[in-house]
Parts: C-alpha cells; sequence; structure tokens
C-alpha cells in the first residue's frame, strides 16, 4: 500500500465521482480507476460500489476512510518536519535534567558538544526522572540526565558515572564548621528532602543510608523538586538536607555549608538517557559519546568527565 493509493482512495471517497477526482488530483481518470482497484486487490475488499450513474462507499470503504486521513495527515506532518529541520540555520538539542543529577561535568561535556557543532542550539528543562524519561521515549526530549535506576523500555541509558551524599548546615550551625559529619551525629536533626517523585533513586537511597545507620530521620518534604528551595529552607533554619556532592559544587555560597559524609554514605548513580530511534542523530550520538570518553579523571567519589 502506497500514499499514493491512500490519496486517490481519499479523493473518490470525498468526491464520489472518479471524473471528478481525477480533476482534482491533475491526473487522468483512467489512472485514478487503476489505483484504486490495485488497492481493493491488495486490501481484499471492495471500497466502492459502482454503477453508471453513482460511486458509493462501501461499509470496508467507511471503515477505512478515518485510518486513511489519519495516515496521511502523519505523512504531511513528517515531511513538513523533515522540510523544516533541513531550513534551519542551526540544530537543536533538548536536554532535561533532574537537578540533584547534574554533575558538574554535564555543562563541560554539552560546551565540547557546542565546540563541535557551533550551530548547535541547546535547551536544558528540569523535571522528574520518570517524566524525562517519559519525555524522551515520546519524542518530547532528545536526551535526559537522570539518576539510576530508571525504566529502560524503548531508552538508551548511557552511565555517567557516581556520586556520593553530603550533608548541609545552615552557615550558624555546629556541624558546618567540622571536616565531615556521621548518619549518627545528625541522627536528631530534621532532613529538608525534594519530594521523592523529584528524584525517586537518590530519595531511596538517603532513607536506606539512615535504615543502615539506625537513623530514623525526620523528613521535612519540600513541596517541589527545585534544589534552590531546598538550600532555601536550610539557610532559613528548617532542618539540615542530605544532597549529591555535585550540588555542593554549584551552590558554594548560598547561606549553607557543604560537609562530607563519614563513613557510608548515600551513592548515586547519574546517566544518560536517548531514544533508540534517535540514536542516528549527530547531535544525540555526540553528546553521548563525548559524555563516556575516556577523558575522564577518578577520585574517590567516582568517575568525573573532564
Amino acid at each position: 500500500m502506497e500514499l499514493r493509493h491512500l490519496r486517490y482512495f481519499v479523493a473518490v471517497a470525498e468526491e464520489l465521482h472518479f471524473r471528478r477526482a481525477a480533476e482534482r488530483l491533475h491526473v487522468a481518470q483512467p489512472a485514478v480507476s487503476e489505483q484504486v482497484r490495485k488497492l481493493e486487490d491488495e486490501l481484499g475488499v471492495r471500497l466502492f460500489d459502482r454503477t453508471k450513474r453513482s460511486v458509493e462507499l462501501t461499509y470496508a470503504g467507511g471503515a477505512m476512510l478515518p485510518h486513511a486521513y489519519r495516515v496521511l495527515r502523519q505523512a504531511d506532518a513528517a515531511q513538513l518536519a523533515a522540510r523544516s529541520a533541513s531550513e534551519r540555520p542551526g540544530r537543536v538539542l533538548r536536554i532535561g535534567y533532574v537537578p540533584t543529577a547534574l554533575l558538574t561535568s554535564v555543562p563541560r561535556t554539552l560546551r565540547r558538544v557546542v565546540t563541535s557543532m557551533p550551530n548547535l542550539q541547546a535547551t536544558l528543562e528540569p523535571g522528574s526522572g520518570l517524566e524525562l524519561v517519559d519525555a524522551v521515549r515520546t519524542g518530547d526530549l532528545d536526551v535526559a540526565v537522570v539518576s539510576l535506576p530508571v525504566p529502560a523500555s524503548g531508552v538508551r541509558v548511557t552511565p555517567l558515572g557516581e556520586q556520593r551524599a553530603v550533608a548541609v548546615f545552615a552557615v550558624g550551625h555546629e556541624h558546618a564548621v567540622k571536616a565531615c559529619v556521621s548518619l549518627a551525629q545528625i541522627a536528631p536533626e530534621r532532613i529538608v528532602v525534594p519530594p521523592r517523585d523529584a528524584d525517586r533513586p537518590f530519595y531511596d537511597a538517603v532513607l536506606a543510608a539512615c535504615s543502615a545507620a539506625g537513623v530514623a530521620p525526620t523528613l521535612v518534604e519540600m513541596p517541589d523538586g527545585h534544589v534552590d528551595h531546598v538550600l532555601l529552607a536550610v539557610a532559613s533554619g528548617a532542618g539540615m538536607a542530605l544532597l549529591p556532592e555535585c550540588v555542593g559544587e554549584r551552590y558554594a555560597d548560598a547561606g549553607v555549608r557543604f560537609v562530607p559524609l563519614d563513613g557510608d554514605s548515600p551513592v548515586l548513580a547519574t546517566a544518560i538517557v536517548s531514544a533508540r530511534h534517535t540514536e542516528h542523530l549527530p547531535t544525540v550520538a555526540l553528546l553521548r559519546a563525548v559524555a563516556r570518553t575516556p577523558n575522564r579523571v577518578a577520585s574517590d567519589r567516582g568517575l568525573v568527565a573532564a
């Protein structure tokens, strides 16, 4: 079945007249009759009842018509998207990210990609892990930086590395000046956390680490996943927080102090997620390749892209 067959079928179905359909399509009438007949032969059903005086859709033809409309609309949309992309002066790379998973290596990696593709325009959109993976799967995003694990169906997962959690205290807190603290030491503290849906893997890792240390934390759950709001709550005295160490690298001066955890601390694995059907796109392929290049420096905190 070809698109041409569907276009001829729709024209005849709307005109209910082969000659008028041919005039509308700017082709000879025999060509329309032949293409419709080929379509009927391929389907094994009659689409039209023909007499010398009239043409009527059969029940099968009527059932097929809305599907033909849908296929033709999708074909036209695909053609328009391809033409629009070819006419754009540059490429657009849509990146989603979980704020607590955005390693400082990611902006550095993105700068290297932009250097390789000067016409690239990158957009960054924050979100929760599950929402971002769904957006990648449906094509609303090209890639996403998320915490592991995530549902891998229909997507490709490229690991970036691991990072540990650090404790976050208000500047005047007694623990803020310490070289490190243990989970047992912070047991009496209220822990400010983003909602679980904002970053489920990290949220669960924090609770698991507290449980392993025999700590039953009192949680102060924020209404959203914005890191800025968590830090503001800590600075305002609402409690302390446990956040990935990359947050400390990005928010060095926010009225808080980031203190390493002594002993076992929650570990967060981070990855780039891309849709399998976009693997061939140069922007997506390049971002994945640069992110996993051996140009990395190993530290006691895991692998961090240089």
